[in-house]
């Protein structure tokens, strides 16, 4: 009987977590987790499933359709995890590493792999995949902000707020970047794993589950093998033991240390790739927002211009939570100018900042949840906050994604307490209002979702949508400029595709002039004025970019490209042979083995009555394309008009023989070519 007794009161002590009593006077449910939770994950699946046949999109290039190693599937998975991110998509050593301390986020690549493998470069598996995973994020955070109000004994603070936050955060617009863009899995996967190896910390600690705490450093370890951000939950989870329990300070540190395992082991794996810390910041604008043009030399920002122009873009992350309606995914120079404390947002910015703090400190002693949702914003903020060093970009919406958290949770914390007011025990009456709040607002915030995602459906409509709000970005006018020319070459009606490139001459311009030194945009426009046949400003342009960089290849090679052009334009078109030889002896200069080159010149010179030349250069293109049955027939029109007939057969008989419709096509009595 004693042994019996004995056994009940073990029993008793353990803490039933997969069910909670409904909260008296509230609806079944309201604390039914599993209904909650697919509600919670259909909601956040069906905001993107508009996205699902959608293509790849801006940066989808670089680690998906244009990326070496994950073309190849399954056998490029070493090339992922021995190379910095963007590798495989530069595929040179240096420029992988253009952006302050390189990047390594192989594990959304190694998915990307494996999709490529099964399944194809397929951007429906992608979009389905991203939308899966965010609404497994969804859930992971509901259940995690049950874990941390402990609903134990029906609470409805808990329940509410795991509620609220989780519907708050599924149906943020400031999210479709990274949910309707593939690439912004890196984000996704990162939160996910950081969310949920605090969820099994939490578990393992109030369960009393040790092997939990093994999960909960495998899941970080993924987390941060996705995107290094999810570094900052080295603050975040010891914040919440803090906060949320009553663990002693020994007992914060044992239930941290998986986390430090996780980032140490993490850190190590990315010196040996990488090499260990940062390197200095390049001087090229599209790479460092923070430098400016004076005169004709580009600089650093002061200390002054670089505070006020990072507070005043931290300032534009809160207007966005708050008010999300005006959404882009470009923040490039000079969309955000160069601030100094003269500019009232930037103080507007830093006084907001400073209150978040002071209050959070202050509240720190009491543990006041409202402290903790502002410490997790800082925290994970401030990785991507440009305080510490550069991330590339003045700001982007993608950054709010781990930080967003903090703010959903701020909200459904003040929510509750609206609607609570002093009541010990408050009746699911008293949440009518808020909860007509909360519908109301998640309505306005899933309309925005929906209607923001087509935007995204590819790079020309992303780049067009967005240049209306970006319309200062130097990046984002260089791309429309790019795409448009690129859409134009699928056009058939001639006129459709002049306007385009004319477009395209537009926004590359005023690329120009907002970042002078812009090597690519001086490539794209010198491609628009070729398209345009305006043969010497395209020949211009591609001299200003070698002037900015006289080993690039690709301004070296379109150069020719146009000089060739421009050649066969005035010999056909304009009958101005001298002006023709002119151009092609330059197209020569750059590809002195170019077939096309060597027989244009030869045309051109047969033409003008230079039989010589004309011989020597067919004989030329026959050796640069000794396959080419018409470089053969050329040569042996060209010996005929010098009065060889006896080598014009030979080598028309030759060319017949490579190729036996010529005879058909071209051959034509002696003396009349």
């Amino acid at each position: 009987m004693a042994k019996q007794n004995k056994k009940l009161k073990k029993k008793a002590v353990i803490p039933k977590t997969t069910t909670a009593s409904s909260p008296k006077g509230f609806p079944a449910w309201f604390s039914n987790k599993k209904w909650v939770a697919w509600g919670l994950f259909a909601l956040s699946f069906l905001l993107y499933a508009n996205t699902l046949s959608h293509d790849y999109a801006l940066d989808d290039a670089i680690v998906i359709y244009n990326n070496m190693f994950v073309e190849d599937g399954v056998s490029g998975i070493p090339g992922i995890l021995s190379k910095d991110t963007f590798f495989g998509f530069f595929k040179e050593e240096g420029k992988a590493s253009l952006v302050a301390g390189g990047r390594y986020r192989p594990l959304t690549l190694v998915l990307f792999a494996l999709e490529v493998q099964l399944f194809g470069k397929t951007p429906f598996i992608g979009h389905l995949v991203n939308g899966l995973l965010y609404g497994l994020t969804t859930v992971v955070l509901y259940l995690l902000l049950l874990k941390l109000f402990s609903p134990s004994n029906g609470q409805a603070r808990a329940f509410f707020i795991a509620l609220a936050a989780a519907v708050l955060f599924a149906v943020h617009p400031i999210h479709t970047e990274v949910v309707a863009n593939i690439k912004g899995r890196d984000e996704i996967v990162a939160l996910l794993g950081s969310l949920a190896a605090l969820f099994y910390s939490l578990r393992a600690y109030r369960e009393n589950k040790p092997g939990l705490n093994v999960i909960a450093g495998l899941v970080f370890f993924l987390g941060l093998m996705s995107k290094e951000n999810a570094i900052t939950f080295l603050a975040v989870a010891p914040l919440a033991y803090y906060f949320f329990t009553k663990a002693s300070p020994g007992v914060i540190v044992k239930q941290s240390a998986p986390f430090v395992i996780a980032a140490a082991v993490f850190l190590v794996i990315r010196f040996s790739v990488l090499g260990f810390g940062l390197s200095e910041p390049t001087m090229e604008m599209m790479n460092n927002p923070f430098v400016k043009l004076e005169g004709n030399q580009y600089l650093p920002f002061t200390m002054q211009e670089r505070l006020a122009t990072v507070f005043y873009t931290l300032g534009k992350y809160i207007q966005l939570l708050v008010f999300p309606y005006v959404l882009t995914h470009d923040y490039y120079p000079r969309q955000i100018g160069v601030m100094n404390f003269g500019d009232w947002g930037a103080w507007l910015s830093l006084l907001a900042y400073l209150g978040l703090l002071v209050y959070a400190l202050r509240q720190l002693p009491k543990k006041d949840p409202v402290s903790f949702a502002i410490l997790y914003y800082l925290a994970t903020l401030s990785i991507v906050s440009n305080l510490l060093f550069p991330v590339g970009t003045h700001m982007a919406e993608r950054l709010m994604f781990m930080p967003s958290v903090g703010f959903c949770l701020l909200l459904a914390i003040l929510g509750y307490r609206w609607a609570a007011g002093r009541a010990p025990k408050p009746a699911f009456s008293q949440f009518s209002t808020v909860l007509a709040v909360l519908a109301i607002v998640a309505l306005a915030y899933s309309v925005r979702t929906v209607l923001r995602n087509p935007a995204w459906k590819d790079n020309y409509t992303l780049f067009t949508t967005d240049i209306q709000y970006s319309p200062n970005s130097a990046k984002l006018r260089n791309a429309c400029g790019g795409e448009l020319l690129a859409q134009s070459l699928a056009v058939q009606d001639p006129n459709q595709k002049r306007t385009m490139a004319s477009q395209a001459v537009e926004h590359l311009q005023q690329a120009l002039r907002i970042h002078p030194n812009y090597k690519n945009a001086y490539l794209l426009l010198g491609n628009a004025y070729n398209y345009l046949q305006e043969y010497d400003k395209s020949i211009e342009a591609y001299k200003n970019a070698l002037a900015l960089d006289p080993n690039y290849a690709e301004a070296q090679r379109n150069l020719g490209i146009t000089y060739k052009d421009a050649g066969q334009f005035f010999g056909e078109q304009q009958g101005d042979l001298n002006k023709a030889i002119l151009y092609l002896d330059q197209a020569k200069a750059l590809m002195p083995n170019e077939y096309e080159v060597l027989r244009l010149l030869g045309v051109a010179h047969g033409i003008r009555g230079d039989r010589m030349e004309a011989v020597e250069y067919f004989t030329l293109a026959t050796q640069a394309d000794p396959n080419n049955a018409r470089g053969w027939y050329d040569l042996g029109t060209a010996h005929y008009n010098l009065g060889n007939s006896g080598l014009g057969e030979q080598y028309r008989q030759k060319a017949f023989e490579m190729d036996p419709s010529l005879r058909v096509k071209l051959e034509a009595p002696p003396g009349r070519e």
